[in-house]
This record gives structure tokens, C-alpha cells and sequence, in this order.
């Protein structure tokens, strides 16, 4: 910073200037806040300047051992330079003092006068341990930061930057000592006075303890409990409003120094029944015995208010007394206890009422169970009577359509003719009736099982339209059957009887005209329509003629009991087919069954059309006839015999191996009822028959049974069934096929077996 090279004066100019400004940083006053903060932040500008200060003395002190090398040119010059140094140092605010070898060497006159008592021993050459012991054992010294051996840490600590010491003088004067390394071997002391600041920040704790009392104050006097302390010795410090009006307390009894025996003693005498007092008193005193650390007891007053009353020891072994009061708490309580009391009874009477109730509901599930089992009884009662009785009431049927078939052949006379004919009508009104009847029967049997398949929907038509073409014909009405190759799934018997109701209903409602049945492929469904140009229907009766015995008209147009549609709706219900019906009176009207659509199955072995054809010539076949029925077994005779064919009767299994045995050969062909006497029925005729001449001999099964049972039987022993009354249109052209196929029984048994396998897919749908 001096150049050695500028003359001497120069040189020493400079080093006036420097201590100049020296002593102008060092002069500068602390701006103190009024704040706690402003305080704080004031003691770190005072520290910043205090080191700012100290680099400022280091710079100095290297200028002037710079400039000692120069003062020894001249001694005029160095003491010129004391002398200037010396003037800058007493200017300074507060006390400086320079330290080279651990020695004073130098210090202004604030430093040397800051403790008046040790003005004489700051001189020259005192060490710095030696002026710390001094400064503690000071008298007028009352408060002091130094450490306490400040000698060790001197010696430990050489190299350490910074030792700040505070101590408080007597007249509450506050100094600080900064300690500052200038170089290896000069220390610097500084002290500051911070009188203004102590003062400053007493003043603003004070400020602060006085607000937060406020505040204390103000949340202690607010609180909803009573709060009160006691010293160690039992006698009151502070107690809040809230205590003394939940203990009912004179104001007396609440101010400072009041003994806290004297409190209890007040209040358990005036507020507590008598036979809780003394108990209640002893608990209390007994909080206070220093090897308790409190008690909490609830006591009710005279009023009924509840008081809970709480002592505890503080820390400084005194005691606080807490009083809340929850009256209404207990209250409450009280309340949802009764209420809960109130509603238990109340959940109680209603699970007894539920429980009485669902015991009455057992009891009545249990009737209804035993009712439900009760009519389910009566309908398979129902079911078996009717199936029972079709049997005895088809049988004579049966054997009067055979006689009349035969009659209306053989008789030549007109008149004759003519009741013929009227006698077949009537005995097919018979038949459709029982049919009707006992389909109904099984539709509503609940234990009744649909067999579902796959089968060409047009063999279906076909069979319709040979069923009811002499019908047509008798009404000169034009039936028309549309061919169709499509194949379906459903059950084979219920879609062939509603087909057929739906076109017989047809001919019954239509005067003159045509009936058309087809079907229209929709989708993944197949629609079987049946169109006629009959007398229509309104629409008010669309939703009725459904119904059992329920006609369009109300006169005799037609003729039947109005069971037909029924049959329809009934098992297509079952089926899940959906049924529609459109119409317009005097135009005509439009059934419609949607079934779903099928595949046919990968192999399909062609029925010969000829089953369905009329034979053109006599039979020449042997027919073994096994009936228990005499009449029915004589007009199946009769008429077998009328178509060529030779006959054996027989009315068991047993007389069918009879005459078998007596033949000596196997007939061409068995045609066996179902039912036959003493537990006997056609499929263990079929089967011994079959056993005994070790061939398998052609079969059909004539029979009123409808069982499901009965068609599986059908296809495990390849037989067909032909229900009762048996349509002679079917049967002759039946057994046709059946023995030219087995080859007139002539054929080895392997042949005509396979022959009969090929045949049993049509059998079933011949059912």
C-alpha cells in the first residue's frame, strides 16, 4: 500500500491517511432495532463490524511494520508515526489493544479505562492470560463469559480465530471482548460497549413476558375447566373464575396464599351430601402427600350437578387442581343409555314377532310344500290315469277305424256308403279329441320331459299333408304343402301335432279357398306359416283363441272343442318357439311358428320316398300280429288280410313264439302293441321273437303310449311306433318299406340288422 521508493514525507502521509480512515470504520455507531429480531440482527451487524474492524487492523499493522523498516532511517519520522497512531487510537471508539508475543504493546485509552479498577495494570508488556485473571477477579466485574482457565485454552487454541467474552460491569454497563489473530505473532482485543443493546433486548423480553402473561391470562381465565395451582406447601398461586364458580367459592377463598385445605374444607362442607364428606376429604388431603401423584374423584353436589375433580403434582413439587363439570355429558349419557335400553326392548319384541312370524312362515312353507306335493300327486295321478285310459280308450277306437276302413273297401251299396263315412268322421272327431286331451294332459304334467333333436323340417309337412289331405278333400279345399329341406331343432312329436292343429284349424275356419303351409328361412330361425282364406279373426279374439275351448266364432262353423290352438300355445311355450298369429276377418289368417334353425348331420341315409306312396300291388308278406285287445286285433287282421298279407295273431309274447315255432320260420314282419297283459308288452315280444329265430325281424309298434321312454326303447331295438288309432294311410306304405328293405325276409341276419339300422333315424320320426 506505501511505495519505499516515494520520499520519506510521502511515505509518512500515507500512513496517516490509512489510520485516518481506520479510525473512521472503527467510529461508526450500531443501528439497534426496537424488536426482539431487530435486536438480534443488531448483534450480527455489531459482529460483522467487529470483524471488519479487525481486518481493517491487520491491514494497519502490516503498514506499519512496513513503515517501522522505514522509521529506522529516521527516528524524527517514527515518532511522528507513535505519535499519529497513537492519536488514532484513542480516537476509536471502543478499546483497542495490540498484543505482539502474547504482550501489550499498545492500547488506547478506551481499552485501558473500560474497568475503572484496572487502569493501572493495563501497561506495557502484560500478557494476555495476565489481563483475563485480572478482569475476573475484578470487583466491579459482576457477570462474566470468560472461560474459566483461559490460560489453557490459549495454549490448546493458538491458531483459533475468534474468543468472544460478554461481562457486565456494576452501574449495568455490558462489554464485549473480540479476540483477533493479526498475524503469527500480533493479537488484537477489541472491546465493544453494548449497554444499549443488553438494555434494549431486557426491555423487549420484558414486553414480550408481559404479552404472553396477557395472553396466558386470557386463555386461563376462558378455559371451560376450573384451574387452579398450590405450592409445595398447599397454599394457592393462581386460580381462574371458572374454579371458583364450579366449586361455589367465596372470593376470599380464591386469593393468593390460601390454603388448599381450607378450599376443600369449604367446599365438601356447603356442596357434598354428608355421608360423603369425610371420605371424600381424606382422598383429597391425602393428594397432597408428597408419595402421591394426585387423585381424580367424581362427586355429585346437592344441586345434582357432576363435578369430576382432578390434583396433580407438578415438577416443582406444587399442585394443580383441575374441575370440569359434565353434568351434561353424564346426561347424555344417561339418555342414549336409556334409549338404548328402550330400542333393545323394542329390537327385542320385534325379533320375537319376527321369529313368531317366520315360524308361521315355516309352517306355512310346509303346508304349501305338502300342498304343492299334493297337487303334483294329483297331476301325475292325472297323467297316469290319462295315459292309462288312452290306452283302453284308443284301443276300441283303433280297431272301429280298422272295421271301417275294411267296410268302407268291401261295401257296394251307396247308402251304406254314406254311413260308413259319416261313421269314420265321427270316429275321427273321437280320436282328435282324445289326442287333444291327453297332449294337454302331458303339457301340463310337470314331470313331462321334451326330447329335443335335429330332423328335416319337410318330412314333418310331408306327414301333415298325407294326415290331413282327405280332410281338405272332404271340404273341397285346396291344400298346398311347400317343399322344404331345411333342418331344425326341437321336438319332433309336439312340432308335428302343432303343425298338423294349425292346418287341421285351418280347414275347420275356411269355407272355400285354399290352405297354404311352408316355411321361411329368417336369420338364424326357420318360420313355419300356415296360411288359409277362412272366415279371419278380430282382433279383440286374437288374444283369446289361445285358450282352451275357445272358438272364433260362437256358432257350429266347423266342428271340435276348441283345444287345438291350446295344444299350440302350450307346447311351444314348453319350447321355447315363439307363436304369432295375423288376420283380418272375411280375408283370412296367418299362423306362424319360428323354430331355431339346424345343421343336418355329416352322414344322412335318404328315406325312399316310397314310404309315403301308395302300393300298387297286394302284399305278399306273413304279418305277425301280437294284440291283447280281441276287436283290435281282428280288425288289424281284417285289414292286413285285405292288403294281401298272410296273418299270425297272437295276444302275448308267449303265443307269438308259439306260433313262430309252429311256422318254423321267422315272419316277414311284427306288428305288436305296446301293452299287454300281466306285465307282458311288445318290446320283449319284438326282442324274443328276434332271439328265437336269431334274425332281426322287421318291427312296428302300435301302441296309444307316449312315454319318452318308449322312443329310446325304439331306437336301442330299431322298431317304429306308430301311435293309436293308427293312421292306415302311414301303415301299408310302412310296411312296404320296411320288408322290401330287409329284402321280404329273405336276407341273412347281418343284412337285414343293418338294413334296420339304416331305418331306425326315420323310425323316430314316424313316432
Amino acid at each position: 500500500m506505501i511505495d519505499t521508493n516515494e520520499p520519506l514525507e510521502v511515505q509518512v502521509e500515507q500512513q496517516a491517511k490509512i489510520i485516518k480512515a481506520l479510525v473512521q470504520r472503527a467510529a461508526r455507531e450500531n443501528d439497534v432495532g426496537g424488536s426482539a429480531y431487530s435486536l438480534f440482527q443488531s448483534a450480527i451487524t455489531l459482529q460483522g463490524e467487529v470483524w471488519e474492524k479487525t481486518k481493517h487492523l491487520e491491514q494497519v499493522l502490516d503498514t506499519l511494520g512496513q513503515a517501522s523498516n522505514q522509521l529506522r532511517i529516521s527516528e524524527f519520522a517514527r515518532e511522528q508515526t507513535e505519535r499519529n497512531l497513537a492519536d488514532a487510537l484513542d480516537a476509536m471508539e471502543g478499546g483497542f489493544a495490540l498484543f505482539t508475543e502474547d504482550t501489550l504493546e499498545i492500547c488506547n485509552t478506551q481499552f485501558k479505562n473500560m474497568v475503572p479498577d484496572l487502569s493501572d495494570k493495563v501497561v506495557t508488556g502484560l500478557s494476555i492470560g495476565d489481563y483475563f485473571s485480572a478482569l475476573s477477579g475484578s470487583r466491579q466485574v459482576i457477570s462474566s463469559g470468560v472461560p474459566a482457565d483461559n490460560r489453557v485454552r490459549e495454549s490448546d487454541n493458538q491458531k483459533q480465530a475468534k474468543y468472544p467474552s460478554v461481562f457486565g460491569l456494576k452501574n449495568d454497563r455490558w462489554f464485549q471482548i473480540t479476540r483477533k489473530s493479526a498475524s503469527a505473532s500480533k493479537t488484537v482485543l477489541l472491546s465493544t460497549e453494548i449497554t444499549s443493546i443488553v438494555l434494549q433486548n431486557r426491555i423487549e423480553k420484558d414486553r414480550l413476558i408481559d404479552e404472553q402473561a396477557v395472553f396466558l391470562n386470557a386463555a386461563f381465565e376462558h378455559i371451560s375447566q376450573g384451574v387452579c395451582t398450590f405450592s409445595a406447601a398447599g397454599s394457592l398461586i393462581l386460580g381462574n373464575e371458572r374454579f371458583r364458580k364450579l366449586l361455589r367459592l367465596p372470593m376470599q377463598l380464591v386469593r393468593k396464599g390460601t390454603a388448599l385445605s381450607q378450599v376443600l374444607e369449604f367446599f365438601i362442607r356447603h356442596e357434598l351430601p354428608a355421608e360423603t364428606r369425610v371420605a371424600t376429604q381424606q382422598e383429597f388431603l391425602a393428594a397432597v402427600d408428597p408419595d402421591c401423584d394426585g387423585i381424580e374423584r367424581k362427586v355429585r353436589l346437592f344441586s345434582g350437578e357432576l363435578l369430576n375433580i382432578s390434583i396433580h403434582r407438578l415438577p416443582d413439587k406444587g399442585f394443580i387442581m383441575n374441575v370440569m363439570d359434565f353434568t351434561a355429558e353424564a346426561q347424555m349419557t344417561d339418555l342414549l343409555e336409556r334409549r338404548v335400553r328402550e330400542r333393545t326392548i323394542e329390537l327385542t319384541e320385534a325379533n320375537n314377532r319376527l321369529r313368531r312370524q317366520n315360524q308361521e312362515q315355516i309352517r306355512i312353507d310346509e303346508q304349501l310344500r305338502e300342498a304343492k306335493e299334493r297337487a303334483e300327486e294329483a297331476v301325475s295321478s292325472k297323467t297316469k290315469f290319462f295315459a292309462a285310459a288312452s290306452h283302453d280308450l284308443l284301443q276300441p277306437v283303433n280297431a272301429a277305424k280298422l272295421l271301417i276302413s275294411t267296410m268302407s273297401e268291401s261295401v257296394e251299396n251307396k247308402a251304406v256308403a254314406e254311413t260308413v263315412s259319416r261313421l269314420e268322421r265321427s270316429f275321427k272327431s273321437i280320436e282328435s279329441l282324445l289326442h287333444a286331451l291327453l297332449d294337454i294332459s302331458r303339457l301340463d304334467s310337470t314331470g313331462t320331459e321334451l326330447t329335443l333333436s335335429t330332423f328335416n323340417v319337410g318330412e314333418i309337412l310331408a306327414s301333415v299333408q298325407i294326415d290331413c289331405m282327405q280332410l281338405a278333400d272332404e271340404k273341397d279345399l285346396r291344400l298346398d304343402i311347400v317343399p322344404c329341406s331345411l333342418w331344425v331343432r326341437s321336438d319332433q312329436r309336439y312340432l308335428l301335432r302343432s303343425v298338423q292343429n294349425l292346418i287341421v284349424n285351418a280347414i275347420q275356419y275356411t269355407e272355400n279357398g285354399r290352405i297354404l303351409a311352408g316355411c321361411r328361412r329368417k336369420g338364424s330361425n326357420v318360420v313355419l306359416e300356415v296360411w288359409d282364406t277362412g272366415i279371419g279373426i278380430s282382433k279383440k279374439d286374437q288374444k283369446r283363441i289361445f285358450d282352451e275351448f275357445t272358438r272364433a266364432t260362437p256358432d257350429n262353423v266347423g266342428f271340435g272343442m276348441g283345444l287345438g290352438l291350446s295344444i299350440v300355445d302350450r307346447a311351444c311355450r314348453r319350447l321355447g318357439h315363439s307363436v304369432t298369429v295375423r288376420s283380418k276377418p272375411g280375408v283370412g289368417s296367418v299362423f306362424s311358428i319360428t323354430v331355431p334353425c339346424s345343421q343336418p348331420p355329416v352322414e344322412i341315409e335318404n328315406m325312399e320316398r316310397s314310404v309315403f306312396s301308395k302300393p300298387s300291388s297286394d302284399m305278399d308278406v306273413i304279418v305277425l300280429i301280437v294284440e291283447n285287445n280281441p276287436d283290435v286285433l281282428f280288425a288289424t287282421a281284417r285289414k292286413i288280410e285285405a292288403w294281401g298279407g298272410s296273418v299270425l295273431t297272437a295276444a302275448s309274447t308267449a303265443e307269438a313264439l308259439d306260433q313262430v315255432r309252429e311256422l318254423g320260420m321267422a315272419p316277414d314282419i311284427i306288428l305288436a302293441d305296446y301293452q299287454l297283459d300281466g306285465g307282458d308288452n311288445g318290446v320283449k315280444t319284438i326282442v324274443n321273437l328276434r332271439r328265437e329265430t336269431k334274425s332281426d325281424i322287421p318291427a312296428i309298434m302300435i301302441t296309444a303310449n307316449r312315454e319318452d321312454s318308449l322312443v329310446n326303447e325304439s331306437l336301442k331295438h330299431h322298431f317304429t311306433i306308430l301311435t293309436k288309432p293308427v293312421q292306415l294311410s302311414r301303415l301299408r306304405p310302412l310296411i312296404d318299406w320296411k320288408t322290401r328293405r330287409c329284402g321280404a325276409g329273405k336276407g341273412d341276419a347281418t343284412d337285414r340288422f343293418e338294413t334296420i339300422e339304416t331305418a331306425k333315424n326315420a323310425d323316430k320320426s314316424l313316432c
